[in-house]
C-alpha cells in the first residue's frame, strides 16, 4: 500500500468514526430533548445542531458551492446570513437518512481521491483550501458538534453514547468484512 493510500485509509477511518459519534448522539437522544429548548443552550436545539452538522458535511463534500443542493426535504437556508431555521423540526429518521447520505458521500469521495486531487485548491465560498485540508476541516466540524451533542445528553441526565474508534466499514470494497 502506498503512503497516500494509507493516508486515505486513516483519514476515512477517523472521519467515519466522527460521523459514527454523531450517529450515536442521534440514537441516544430522548424525544424529550430532541426539539426542546435547553436552559444551558437557549439558542440551540438538539435536532438543529444535528441538522447543521450534516448539512455542512454534505456541503463541504460537494464539488462546487454553485451546484450544491441538499436532498429533500432540506433547503439552502444554512447559507442565509440571517440565520434562518428550517420551517419545521426534522425527525430523527430524516436525520439518520441524511447521515447515511453524508457518510457514503464522504467514503466515496475519499476512496476516489488521488494525490493530485488532495492538493488541488478547492473553493467553497469563503473557505478556500486544498481538498485534503477541507476534509480535515469538515471532520473537525463533525467532531466538534458531536461533542457538544454528547455534552447536552450528559447534562440532560442521559447516558453518554459509546465512543466510536473507527469507521463502521472500510474505505475499499476489497476490505469489506466477510
Amino acid at each position: 500500500m502506498s503512503t497516500f493510500e494509507a493516508v486515505k485509509e486513516n483519514l476515512w477511518d477517523q472521519y467515519g468514526a466522527a460521523i459514527g459519534m454523531l450517529e450515536n448522539a442521534i440514537d441516544a437522544c430522548p424525544e424529550s430533548l430532541w426539539s426542546a429548548r435547553n436552559s444551558r443552550y437557549p439558542h440551540i436545539e438538539f435536532w438543529y445542531m444535528v441538522f447543521h452538522t450534516l448539512w455542512w458535511l454534505d456541503y463541504y463534500l460537494h464539488e462546487s458551492p454553485d451546484t450544491f443542493r441538499p436532498p429533500a426535504p432540506f433547503t439552502m437556508g444554512e447559507l442565509d446570513p440571517a440565520g434562518v431555521y428550517p420551517d419545521r423540526v426534522y425527525t430523527k429518521d430524516e436525520m439518520r437518512k441524511y447521515l447515511a447520505h453524508g457518510r457514503e458521500k464522504c467514503r466515496t469521495k475519499i476512496a476516489a481521491m488521488t494525490e493530485e486531487d488532495a492538493t488541488r485548491r478547492h473553493n467553497h465560498g469563503k473557505k478556500q483550501d486544498s481538498v485534503l485540508n477541507l476534509h480535515l476541516y469538515s471532520m473537525r466540524h463533525v467532531q466538534h458538534h458531536s461533542a457538544q451533542l454528547h455534552l447536552m445528553l450528559r447534562q440532560a441526565d442521559g447516558q453518554p453514547p459509546r465512543w466510536v474508534s473507527h469507521a463502521n466499514r472500510p474505505l475499499a470494497a476489497s476490505q469489506e468484512p466477510a
